[in-house]
């Protein structure tokens, strides 16, 4: 479980694909604290460490995985939002974040909003997934609160620490995001699809 709080930023230095799986190399600044078999939510994808050396950990991800993130367009370079799974007795500073990646979106509008911006996204509504206005959303693993929330597309408000602190500075017009909805969006989706 995660909160959506983006701790660091981790570099792609190596991506290497072994018959179905992808195995990333990530360089960051909270490599020495992490151990093998500890989760950290990539972007909002939840991997399992599998390598440490030195600055550097590899996860690996399995077709699954590829086939519901954006990871298969991320190349070398890249930087990603990193959170390590949250601790028991810890404040929940976000909302609860599983790591399970439900489906892409894609960024179609940025705009500068007196010191902060909004970024609309649009995705797939036919995965009956939503949003609820003002409710929540992870994107890339940020927590974050929806507005203009529409059948399917959505926005959310950027204040500059946040921009500063995750890899939104990086976002363009066209830009593959990963999006975990609320768990109450999926309980309300759910219940709808069941009463059809």
């Amino acid at each position: 479980m995660f909160t959506g709080i983006i701790e660091t930023l981790g570099i792609i230095k190596e991506i290497e694909k072994d018959q179905e799986n992808l195995h990333l190399t990530v360089e960051s600044e909270i490599t020495h604290e992490l151990k093998i078999d500890q989760s950290v939510a990539h972007n909002g994808i939840c991997l399992t460490v599998v390598k440490i050396e030195n600055k550097n950990y590899t996860v690996t991800a399995i077709k699954e995985t590829i086939d519901k993130t954006s990871i298969g367009t991320w190349s070398v370079g890249d930087a990603i939002n990193l959170e390590r799974a949250m601790k028991l007795g810890d404040r929940l500073d976000g909302h609860i974040v599983q790591g399970h990646v439900d489906q892409t979106g894609t960024c179609t509008n940025i705009k500068e909003a007196n010191g902060s911006w909004v970024f609309t996204f649009e995705y797939d509504a036919s995965l009956n997934n939503i949003t609820i206005e003002k409710g929540s959303i992870t994107i890339n693993g940020t927590s974050l609160t929806v507005v203009n929330s529409g059948l399917n597309t959505f926005s959310v408000a950027i204040i500059p620490y946040t921009f500063d602190h995750t890899n939104f500075n990086t976002f363009k017009i066209g830009t593959k995001v990963n999006l975990e909805f609320d768990v109450i969006g999926k309980y309300v989706s759910r219940l709808n699809e069941l009463r059809k």
